[in-house]
């Protein structure tokens, strides 16, 4: 008799914040591929200056492999998903999945309440499964040669949820990773240094050592 074959693990899906350059490489990659080449959008407006300035990345990884992106604006009351993008093996709904819901949580644990989404038309009941809700009384409208419409979704703020009253050196913690030590955590154990003040005298000996302040007696 046959052994038969096992069923193959599910590679886990990898989401994080695109933190360095190497990850920007990535996201751009993929965007590239699914939008400038599949769907034909135009270089300068699928990169159209809001990358840089006010946006967080995900980037969904398997294996190591960059397989999906999202970036989330920040405004005043509301976030926005866009450039949702999916590399065609990787297709299927669970990395779409997986970056939305790490969309909902970031967005909750910065306080937000409202999460917006411009989508096409076609695309309704796929976002309706995760609470979208299409905007009443909006019209809808067009871009990059694609017909769009707005959906809306009411977000529950995380307990502890990023704000002036959350301690010092939580705040200044990498974008996502508030519950983490980080670097700067790690540094405050060194204690405060000892600078010298500006007003403080330089000096330097015959042996050409300098520094500031008082010299110490030998």
């Amino acid at each position: 008799m046959p052994t038969p074959t096992p069923t193959p693990t599910p590679t886990p899906i990898s989401i994080r914040v695109a933190r360095t350059l190497h990850d920007l490489t990535d996201v751009i990659a993929v965007r590239s591929i699914v939008y400038v080449e599949e769907q034909h959008c135009p270089l300068r407006e699928e990169f159209d200056g809001n990358d840089v300035a006010g946006s967080t990345h995900l980037l969904a990884t398997l294996d190591e492999e960059a397989a999906g992106v999202l970036r989330i604006r920040w405004f005043a009351d509301f976030a926005k998903v866009e450039r949702v993008a999916v590399r065609r093996r990787y297709r299927g709904g669970m990395v779409s999945k997986a970056l939305l819901q790490s969309a909902f949580s970031l967005a909750e644990d910065k306080g937000y309440r409202r999460m917006l989404l411009h989508i096409e038309p076609s695309l309704v009941e796929y976002y309706l499964r995760y609470g979208f809700q299409p905007r009443q009384g909006r019209p809808r409208f067009h871009y990059s040669d694609r017909e769009y419409m707005e959906v809306v979704k009411e977000l529950m703020p995380a307990s502890d949820a990023i704000s002036m009253d959350s301690p010092a050196l939580c705040v200044v913690r990498p974008e996502g990773a508030w519950r983490e030590a980080g670097v700067l955590d790690l540094s405050s154990a060194r204690g405060i240094a000892q600078r010298g003040g500006v007003c403080d005298e330089v000096w330097k000996d015959a042996e050409g050592r300098s520094g500031i302040g008082e010299k110490a007696q030998e």
